[in-house]
Order: C-alpha cells, then structure tokens, then sequence
C-alpha cells in the first residue's frame, strides 16, 4: 500500500509543469500576442496608406478638374466678352465732369456725360420708379448696367428682368416711360435696345459690359449711392 501511494504521487508531480516551464510557456504566449499584434498594425498602417492614397489621388483629380473647369469657364466668359453683339451702339468719348444742375443728354436714357457727384445705387438694385439721368450716370462711370424700360414692357419681362438684375453686382433697373425701345441697356457709352427680355443678347449684354472694358473707374463702389 504505502509503495502504491508514493508510485502515484510521484507521477502527479512529474505530470506538473516545472516553474520553469512554466515561464518559457508565459513569454511564448506574450511573444506570440505581440507579434500578433505587429501584424494587425501593420495591416492597418497599410490599409491607411492605401485609403490616404486613394483620397490623395482622388483630391488632385477632383483639384485638376476644378481648376481646369476654372479656366474652361474664364475662357468662355472672355470669349463672350470679346465677341460683338449685334445692335450695339457705341457713342465714342463722353464728358465725365460732376455737376449740380440738371443735363441734356443726347440719348434717352443717357449713356455717359457729365453727371451728379453722387451716383444712383447699384448693387443689383430694383427700383420701381424713375432714377434720375445725373446719378444713373455716374452709376455706369463705375461699370454698372441700367436696364430700364418702358410701358411696352410686359409683366413677364419686368420680373425676369428685375431677378437679373438683383443677381448681378454693378446693375440697376428702374422705369424710363419716356424712352423710344421696350428695354434699354445701357453702359458708360454703350447701348442696346430689345423688345423682351427673352432675347438672348440681354444676357450677352450683361457677360460684356457689367464692369467691362468701357468702365472708367473700376473697382469704384455701386454701393452707397442715392437717388
């Protein structure tokens, strides 16, 4: 019996990891753990390079187009600014000095002259009465468009008109019961007349002359003006 006992006891300890065995077990696993995750780092680090990449090709492709978009759009703006449109007038060198008194002006409505010192705001501005010839003179100086028109003028024309206008920077709109056309546009010494304001050469006319090459102070406010 006392044989058998100790037999047994003895092969229960030697089943027993040593203590040794035990810590080479330990850092294996704690070794195998890291390397496990170096690997995951570094298959994250190469996913984020390749997703980095992608987003860096795709930003310069979206980039390039935007700029050669850009330049597209530049072109055909300045082709349009360049090409003639057809029914302009042009009425040569004008007179630019600032008066008090009222003007006779050899156009109606008048293109360019002497003028009041205060110009007619023309910030996309709207108005639904008369602008005085003197400040809407000086509001084309400084490169504004004046669209004005007559009682010829349709309801449909009045609003199209008048949501063009108040989209544009460096435009003015008012009535000119007097004048001989539906609708007038008229820049610093530059005119056009049309009879709706469908007619495509009304947009032609807005691409050229709103702060176009006929402006003799550029960079001059439309804001702040009076009537």
């Amino acid at each position: 019996m006392g044989s058998a006992s100790k037999q047994t006891s003895n092969k229960a300890q030697s089943n027993k990891p040593s203590a040794k065995q035990a810590s080479n077990d330990r850092r294996a696993r704690i070794a195998e753990l890291r390397a496990a995750e170096q690997r995951r780092d570094r298959r994250n680090k190469i996913i984020a390079g390749s997703v980095a990449g992608v987003l860096v090709i795709a930003a310069i492709a979206t980039g390039t187009w935007i700029v050669v978009d850009a330049n597209k759009d530049k072109k055909a703006k300045e082709a349009a600014a360049a090409a003639p449109i057809d029914g302009v007038q042009t009425f040569g060198d004008l007179s630019r000095n600032h008066v008090k008194e009222k003007v006779t002006y050899p156009q109606t409505p008048p293109v360019g002259g002497d003028h009041n010192a205060i110009w007619a705001d023309c910030m996309g501005t709207v108005y639904d009465q008369p602008v005085e010839n003197e400040r809407a003179v000086h509001s084309l100086e400084h490169g504004a468009v004046w669209v004005t028109y007559n009682g010829k003028a349709t309801p449909e024309d009045i609003k199209t008109l008048s949501e063009k206008v108040k989209a544009t920077p460096y435009s003015l709109m008012s009535p000119y019961p007097d004048e001989q056309g539906t609708i007038t546009l008229s820049a610093w010494s530059t005119q056009l007349t049309v009879d709706s304001a469908t007619d495509p050469r009304v947009n032609q006319f807005f691409t050229k002359y709103v702060q176009g090459k006929q402006t003799q102070e550029p960079g001059a406010s439309c804001s702040m003006g009076s009537m």
